[in-house]
Order: C-alpha cells, then structure tokens, then sequence
C-alpha cells in the first residue's frame, strides 16, 4: 500500500529488453536522490509514477536499483518504457503517516493531459480519463495521477471521457515528476480505493454474495 505522497524524484536511467519479442518484458535502471535507498532491500516494493514495482537489484553507493517490468504491465501503464524523471513513493509502513490516501499501486486506467499551465502562484491540470472510470470521480474525491494522491476540483463528463481539473500548489510541482507535463502528456490514473468497493456493493448481484458454511 502506498499513500500518493511522493518521497521522491527518480530518474529511468536506463531500460533494457528482457528478450527479442513482444511478449517480453524490460528492466529499468531507476536512479534516486543521495541516500534514498540506504532503509530500502531486495524485494520492497517501491512504485514508479504510480505503478507498484519490486526491488530485483540493488546499489545503495550509486543510488541506483532495477525492477523488472512484464509486457502486461507496460501495455497498461504510461511513462514506463523511456528514460526521464520519475515519481518515487516507498511503500507505507504501520507507523507511517497517511498523508494522501489509501492507495494500492495498481494502475486502472490511462489518461491524457488536456490542459496544463500557471494560473496565479499555482498550476491548472487537466486530464482526460478513459469514460469508463468516470463514475468513479468526483468533486473533491481523490485520483492519483501518476502516483500523486490528489483532489479532484471539477468534473466534466465528455463525449470521449470524463475531464478532471486539479489545481497544483507550486510545492507539488517543485517536488514531483509532474512538472514535466504538458498537453497531450500521458498518465497513470488510478481511482480511490474506497469508490471502487462502493460500485462493487451496487452493481454485484444478489445471488454473488455467498454465506460461510462449516466443512463436514
């Protein structure tokens, strides 16, 4: 579980095939801030641009760790493919502080940047989400975009989508990926927690729910 408050700017310092064909995956080289990883080991999960990843090697010296990345999970994710700056959160621990908000690492949709410019001391974002996630997007709800918990300040329900506006204090653009924005940008959405279990509740079946029996 992560919480969307990111704890630091990495970079994809490199990305290499894990085989010649489409179905392979690839391994990224993520490079940190000084001193990064000295509490991190082999097998944390640590989640890039909002996308969870596991720790496969290690070089505390050279702030450098790898992940292996499957074909699955770079068709269902953005930024994740290419060199650049990255979001980094380590995952929450018990006696962390819930910043953000609960979040689970796992990417459920793509979205595009629309609009993406100053607007006074603070940043106007924009970002067209696929239709089918639009029911779970509302105003001032949560959406964590590309692994930064934030809060949705409008919703507009498109023919091609469902556009969120989110206004970004300048802090949060000094202090994550997201500055490298700009319109037409793709990114990593994933919906609050709390609303997906909420549609399930609604929309299961009533024959789905099954009751405990004793084994005999």
């Amino acid at each position: 579980m992560f919480t969307g408050i990111i704890t630091g700017v990495g970079r994809i310092a490199a990305v290499h095939a894990l085989g010649s064909s489409s179905t392979h995956g690839k391994r990224l080289t993520i490079s940190c801030p000084a001193h990064y990883l000295e509490d991190v080991g082999l097998g944390d999960s640590i989640a890039l641009n909002g996308a969870c990843m596991t720790v496969t090697s290690l070089d505390a010296a050279a702030n450098q760790y790898t992940v292996d990345i499957s074909a699955e999970s770079l068709d269902k994710t953005a930024g994740l493919d290419r060199e650049g700056p990255i979001n980094l959160e380590k995952a929450l621990r018990a006696n962390d502080r819930l910043g953000g908000h609960l979040v689970s690492g796992h990417v459920d949709g793509i979205g595009r940047v629309s609009h993406f410019a100053q607007l006074g001391e603070s940043w106007d974002l924009r970002v067209l989400a696929p239709k089918e996630l639009g029911k779970f997007l509302a105003y001032k709800g949560s959406i964590v975009i590309n692994g930064v918990s934030l809060t949705v300040n409008r919703v507009s329900d498109l023919s091609d989508g469902c556009e969120v506006h989110i206004n970004l204090i300048p802090h949060t653009v000094e202090n994550t990926a997201l500055s490298a924005l700009s319109a037409g940008s793709r990114v990593n959405l994933e919906i609050d927690l709390i609303a997906r279990y909420v549609e399930r509740m609604l929309t299961a079946p009533a024959h789905s729910t099954t009751t405990a029996s004793a084994a005999s």
